[in-house]
């Protein structure tokens, strides 16, 4: 089965939840078989193993998602149009809410996952820990070099992020720079696989990313559909580890001696510091595709899966961990 995936802007995602789908099989579709969503496009590669074991199991019901910042997830479902579910950072506010109510929508929104950021670096960087003052540092550019971290050979510090509109930015200005400006050192690609290979290739580089873009084999060698499908109906835990490409930096919180991996337990019990909930949101009825998906990953299936992409899931016990 084949779907159509899009990264839009605010208005193409507001305008396209109102439009029928123009190609592929979705062209077939009745619309009683098609939900679409807007997603944070951090969550993107958790979403899509949702989506795809989500098929597999029901083969006659199509998910259409629209990767886009996170204000766009937003607005698409506030503008009441044919996108009736977001993957966001944050519940949606009382006046959101009571907004969809007046117009006489059904709102539902349940806690999915708590992401960590991580940050990484080339395996040639021989820096192992940071605290969240070092991060403050150096996102405001008053530490420019590796240098200043720990005595090494580096030169300039190249922060990276995916793009300048993405929750992730959002997060670490507001939650570590306290709303300020980041340093002249910060730049921004355009997608999180873009950060994962800039950072693989740029010995000063680092960057910042959800946990599960590096927590799993990014070369192709992931589980097919139907070995995940039969993954998530089991109730076991297994050892998690990242991807050797690229560096994944330990973390401590301020005043803090131990630093940490964003291992699921680290995250389970906030001993990582760099971490944040997620949240899905749906507006459409009991007995729609869309309100089943919405069952589907809030539900034990859904959350199994989260589990296995490295993040931790909002209702499943965290995964084991090798213990440094």
């Amino acid at each position: 089965m084949t779907r159509i995936i899009r990264s839009l802007t605010a208005a193409a995602v507001i305008a396209a939840s109102i439009m029928a789908v123009s190609c592929g099989k979705k062209n077939e579709q009745k619309p009683s078989t098609l939900a679409k969503i807007a997603c944070d496009e951090s969550f993107e590669n958790i979403m899509e193993q949702e989506i795809d074991v989500y098929e597999y199991i029901y083969p006659k019901e199509d998910v259409l998602a629209y990767y886009v910042p996170e204000n766009a997830a937003i607005d698409s479902i506030m503008a009441m149009g044919g996108v009736k579910a977001a993957v966001i950072t944050r519940p949606l506010t009382d006046q959101e809410v009571s907004f969809l109510r007046s117009n006489k929508k059904v709102v539902h929104q349940q806690r999915i996952a708590v992401d960590a950021l991580a940050l990484i670096v080339n395996p040639a960087n021989p820096v192992e820990i940071l605290s969240r003052k070092d991060i403050a540092e150096i996102l405001s550019g008053e530490v420019t070099r590796w240098d200043q971290v720990e005595p090494c050979k580096l030169g300039d510090i190249d922060v990276i992020f995916d793009h300048q509109g993405s929750s992730t930015v959002k997060y670490m200005r507001d939650s570590i720079l306290n709303g300020k400006p980041f340093g002249p050192n910060v730049s921004a690609v355009k997608t999180n696989p873009d950060v994962f290979k800039a950072v693989a290739e740029n010995k000063n580089a680092m960057g910042i990313i959800g946990v599960s873009w590096v927590a799993s084999d990014m070369s192709g060698k992931d589980k097919t559909v139907e070995e995940l499908a039969q993954a998530v109906e089991k109730s076991d835990t297994t050892t998690m580890d990242f991807n050797s490409d690229v560096k994944v930096l330990k973390v401590r919180g301020n005043d803090v001696v131990q630093a940490y991996k964003p291992y699921q337990a680290y995250i389970f019990d906030g001993s990582y510091p760099l971490y944040r909930s997620v949240y899905m949101v749906t507006t459409s009825p009991g007995g729609t595709v869309t309100h089943r998906f919405y069952s589907f990953v809030t539900g034990f299936q859904g959350q199994k899966m989260i589990q296995m992409t490295g993040i931790l899931p909002a209702t499943v016990r965290p995964r084991m961990v090798q213990v440094e």
